[in-house]
């Protein structure tokens, strides 16, 4: 190989390896109370104090015929909710404890851009006890269906989820895996392939797609449990690791070397 050659792979190299870890860590939560309010009179209390703990709290007050009330958060980068793009790699863990006298489903969310408030759920239920994988862009998986796994309320669950969008195409899709430790025992879903997504949309395909925002979710069962009681659910010791970022779709580390063969 010529020296010229080995100077512009080197270069390529260096420009590619410079966005391997360009994924911006959130330096903060943002909390959006009420975003189903289907209980105006009940009490939100909410305390963010990020990473340690974001914990959200109401309690029911004569709500009716009601079916359900939503409040979230988000990663944050300067107090904004961060979005994320679909070839951003990280994994995100905490300790979630739903506890109350309500039922109550809570998540760790990925959701997708066309749905950044409610949408692509690892989910834990306290009624039924079924944690399930579902919604927005993420792929199906159920711990209760597939591993016989049950959340009992006021339980601490260590719960993880880990995205790598690896080459973005057909043949190398992004992929998510699922981990959740119950009891002490960890269970994981295995790494998931995202299908291809919708091509004429502006957003990428082949996994979470740009635009998506990572963070957890609170319902409230309204009609269940004490008709005046209250959930709280406690998402604690919050973890969050760039694993680096697709450099670009369409040039790959193979492609790179096939250019200076």
């Amino acid at each position: 190989m010529k020296t010229t050659h080995k100077l512009m792979l080197l270069a390529l190299l260096l420009a590619i390896s410079s966005v391997a870890l360009a994924t911006n860590v959130p330096n903060g939560a943002v909390i959006t109370e009420r975003i189903w309010n289907d209980c105006p009179l009940g009490t939100v209390t909410s305390t963010n104090n990020y990473s340690a703990l974001v914990s959200i709290h109401e309690q029911k007050v004569m709500c009716g015929a009601g079916w359900g009330s939503r409040h979230n958060w988000r990663f944050a980068d300067g107090g904004v909710a961060q979005n994320f793009a679909n070839g951003d790699g990280f994994s995100y863990s905490c300790d979630l404890t739903i506890s109350g006298t309500g039922e109550a489903e809570a998540t760790l969310a990925i959701a997708p851009w066309w749905s950044q408030a409610v949408g692509g759920a690892f989910n834990f239920r306290t009624n039924d006890g079924e944690i399930a994988c579902f919604g927005g862009r993420l792929p199906f998986y159920s711990f209760t269906a597939s591993q016989g796994l049950h959340y009992v309320k006021g339980e601490t669950v260590h719960a993880e989820v880990v995205y790598m969008p690896n080459s973005l195409n057909a043949g190398s899709p992004a992929t998510i895996e699922y981990k959740v430790t119950i009891g002490g025992t960890p269970y994981t879903s295995g790494a998931l392939a995202f299908d291809m997504g919708n091509p004429a949309e502006p957003y990428g395909t082949w996994g979470m797609l740009d635009n998506a925002q990572v963070g957890g979710d609170f319902l409230q069962f309204l009609q269940q449990g004490d008709l005046n009681g209250y959930v709280q659910v406690d998402w604690a010791n919050i973890t969050f690791q760039d694993l680096g970022t697709v450099a670009n779709e369409d040039m790959t580390w193979g492609t790179v070397k096939t250019l200076y063969r």
